[in-house]
């Protein structure tokens, strides 16, 4: 560290107007070894609390370093010294604030990607491994700014049938291209794409047949299977191009070293049925579900370490996907090696240095410090494979619901010690605790009974998880997932002694919120407090206002099933939620404080008035806040007052009104940021009218409300809202009607506006009112005429959507 802070005041006096220090300090940095020169240099770019004048001389110097000594310097680096040096550099470009660094750092890169073309021998092949790295590093931008560039050389590229490995590595960064390309961009060059890739791909077909070589194969067949999941169904016509041969490859493909390949083209064969959907996909089905089946039939034979075994526990998942219900019969076939897979038990021990001498991170294993010369030791081998096995577990359940049910127990036995796994992310973030709801979906078909035994075996294990997970991720995936299963079981699910120990937990998490705020604020007046630190106390706010966000999803979900029967309980939280609406809390804290609040009022109204004193003050100031998300969730809690609060929230509603009116009527309320705020000080004016009429002057605000119609971005309000307008034109109002109903287009266009942008579903009950009001219409012929005159196409055919499903 000191010899750190040395080079950066070197650095300073290499920018001193005094000759005589500048020269002194040239002569000094001369004398720095190469390799200690680029380590001193990149960490003086890194550090944020370096000053940007040295941060710039260090940038400049290093430029210069691998442009006048590149050959002297880098050749003799280590392999691992090599790579930091391109890590740091791409992080640095990732992160640096200082745009004026940024571009010096930038400029740093293309220096050192200069030399190591000519370095690595084939350029090409070097410039193909940048493109696909900066991909994937700066995706989308890189593909926004550079796509009509970056394609049309990638496919020239590939065609070079004399140089393979280029190929193959044109056929890579193609991949990391597409992957996160906008389908947007991608397609119009599809038609060009596809074309070449199909002429590659018949090539190097034959060339596998005659020569044994499959590499460029591989990544050929990689690279249509990205094409075509971004693509989606814009692949459609291009379908009958690939398919047969990529199922005579899985047909043939046998030996053992053709395992990679054959694994590869079963992902793309399933990739492609997903993104041209079924009905495309189904002439085909049939025979690639028996290449799947018999590959699945040898599964038993296939090596531990074979990679087919990973694609093809993708590949049944996607196939799932594709048939839904139908593929419910290949589930004997599937189920056993994927129960297989999601089975495996990870080798641990405890060791001592002269153990952990004895293995190797090679051999698979890796090792956390444990002090006292011990570590402890996992090997990883199939951890990757048993958390995608989870995962398609969960899939299954998903798709397949009471089609799932014979598998539920011996899932469920799997998944729940699960919970405690902490070998592995994936299987905790994307696995075990999302599959908890899920199977209970599945198992209601078994009848009450089943249903509550399986929710018996989860229930403890859930509270107790979310006791005890120290990682804020997982935590936030497993209180989510709690939340769901309340809300599915329903009242009754929670025994006393469950209250008690959520109770406690909730509590606690809240008691640390306010804890770990009290401790960022003193981190902040701390005199090593700089933006880097700064950086990382918001990070650690997100976190924290995320889990909250899950604390406030259980509350809903125990509201929502237990309504004023669970308020004694919920008392101990209550003066945490009240601290959590003071004005002088973050915006976030005060947003989710209402939101618990707004459920207390709508799930346990009216008793939920004893409290009013304690939240109507902070309700009633947060309407105009300057958060648009505090706006939401207080204009949201006047909607519920009016809905469902009774006669005591009365003078609040009528009081509210003219704050809403003036939310509405703001300049910027429909720009972007504020629209969802809006869209709720909306619905919620609508809901006075409806179901408090005495609060409102509601034949001077109807015509105003009508022109507000329809809202786009708030999916639940918007339904509100129709729901409110069938009311109105059921009953004939005059003003929405309009003399002589001429108000009838503009309600065409509200309904066809709703109905094209989703906010009317057909499942919606409001949705076969409004084609009740359309029939009505349609019989009256002028009117109908003018009323459907006054639509575009896309409002036609959403009104002819709605008389279809409706």
């Amino acid at each position: 560290m000191a010899e750190q802070q040395q080079f950066y005041i070197l650095l300073g006096n290499l920018m001193s107007p005094d000759n005589d220090i500048r020269k002194q300090s040239e002569e000094a940095y001369d004398t720095i070894p190469g390799q200690t020169k680029i380590t001193f240099l990149l960490q003086a770019i890194r550090d944020a609390a370096c000053v940007e004048e040295v941060k710039t001389m260090a940038a400049v110097l290093l430029r210069r370093l691998l442009s006048s000594s590149f050959e002297e310097i880098y050749p003799g680096l280590t392999v691992d010294m090599q790579t930091a040096i391109k890590t740091e550099l791409v992080t640095s470009i990732q992160t640096e604030a200082s745009p004026n660094i940024r571009k010096k750092v930038a400029d740093i890169a293309a220096e050192l990607c200069r030399n190591l073309l000519g370095w690595l021998g084939d350029i090409r092949y070097a410039a193909c491994n940048a493109i696909g790295q900066m991909a994937t590093d700066f995706a989308p931008t890189f593909q926004k700014k550079f796509h009509d560039k970056v394609i049309s050389a990638l496919l020239q590229t590939m065609e070079d049938q004399t140089n393979p490995r280029v190929q193959a590595h044109a056929a890579a960064a193609l991949i990391n291209f597409t992957e996160d390309c906008p389908k947007s961009l991608l397609i119009p060059y599809l038609d060009s794409l596809v074309q070449h890739l199909h002429v590659i791909m018949v090539a190097k077909l034959q060339e596998l047949i005659q020569k044994g070589t499959k590499l460029v194969l591989e990544q050929v067949v990689t690279s249509i299977a990205s094409v075509a999941d971004t693509a989606e169904e814009k692949f459609v016509p291009y379908y009958d191009l690939f398919m047969p041969s990529l199922k005579h490859i899985v047909e043939n493909a046998v030996q053992k070293e053709l395992r990679l390949l054959r694994g590869k083209t079963i992902e793309c064969i399933s990739l492609i049925g997903l993104a041209v959907g079924k009905d495309k996909f189904m002439p085909d089905a049939s025979a690639v579900m028996q290449l799947l089946l018999k590959t699945q039939t040898d599964f038993n034979d296939l090596e531990d370490d074979d990679p087919q075994i990973s694609y093809m526990i993708s590949a049944w998942a996607r196939m799932c996907k594709i048939l839904g219900k139908e593929f419910q019969q290949y589930l004997p076939v599937v189920m056993g090696p994927l129960m297989k897979t999601a089975s495996i038990k990870p080798e641990v021990a405890l060791l001592d240095t002269q153990d952990m001498e004895n293995m190797s991170e090679d051999d698979g294993w890796e090792f956390v410090n444990l002090g006292d010369q011990q570590s402890f030791g996992i090997k990883t081998a199939g951890l990757e494979e048993k958390a995608t096995a989870c995962q398609m577990l969960v899939c299954y359940a998903k798709e397949l619901k009471e089609g799932f049910v014979e598998y539920t127990e011996q899932v469920v036995k799997l998944m729940v010690p699960l919970l405690k796994f902490y070998f592995h992310d994936d299987i905790l973030l994307m696995g075990a605790p999302e599959s908890m709801p899920l199977l209970l979906e599945c198992a209601r078909v078994r009848g009450p009974d089943y249903l509550t035994q399986m929710w018996h075996f989860m229930c403890d294990a859930l509270i107790k998880a979310i006791g005890t997970e120290p990682d804020s991720d997982v935590l936030s995936e497993i209180m989510h997932s709690f939340a769901k299963c309340i809300e599915l079981m329903g009242e009754g699910c929670l025994n006393s002694e469950h209250f008690e120990e959520l109770g406690g937990i909730l509590k606690g998490k809240l008691e640390e919120h306010f804890k770990n705020q009290e401790l960022r604020q003193a981190k902040r007046q701390d005199e090593d407090y700089d933006e880097g630190m700064e950086e990382t106390l918001q990070d650690e706010d997100e976190n924290d206002v995320y889990i909250l966000t899950k604390v406030s999803d259980i509350l809903h979900s125990v509201f929502s099933s237990y309504k004023e029967q669970v308020l004694p309980w919920f008392e101990q939280l209550l003066q945490l939620i009240v601290q959590l609406v003071c004005p002088s809390r973050p915006w976030a804290d005060r947003q989710w404080g209402l939101c618990i609040f707004d459920d207390v009022v709508e799930h346990c109204s009216p008793s939920s008035f004893k409290y009013a004193e304690l939240f109507l003050r902070a309700m009633a100031l947060s309407l105009c806040d300057t958060s648009p998300e505090v706006r939401q969730a207080a204009a949201y809690g006047v909607g519920v007052m009016a809905q469902y609060g009774g006669e005591n929230y009365r003078p609040f509603c009528t009081e509210a009104l003219p704050t809403l009116l003036g939310v509405i009527h703001s300049p910027d309320a429909k720009v972007k940021e504020n629209v969802n705020a809006t869209e709720n000080c909306i619905s919620a004016v609508g809901k006075v009218m409806r179901f408090r009429p005495e609060c409102a002057n509601v034949n001077e605000i109807l015509p105003h409300w009508l022109s507000w119609l329809p809202l786009n971005e708030d999916k639940e309000e918007a339904v509100h809202t129709f729901d409110f307008l069938c009311d109105l034109i059921e009953s004939n109002n005059p003003i929405v009607l309009g003399p002589d109903n001429a108000n009838l287009p503009k309600i065409f266009q509200i309904i066809a506006e709703g109905v094209a942008n989703e906010s009317v579903k057909s499942e919606d009950a409001c949705s076969k009112r409004l084609a009740n009001v359309i029939r009505q219409v349609q019989g009256s012929g002028g009117l109908w005429t003018q009323c459907v005159a006054m639509l575009n196409e896309t409002q036609q055919k959403a009104i002819q959507d709605l008389l279809n499903t409706a």
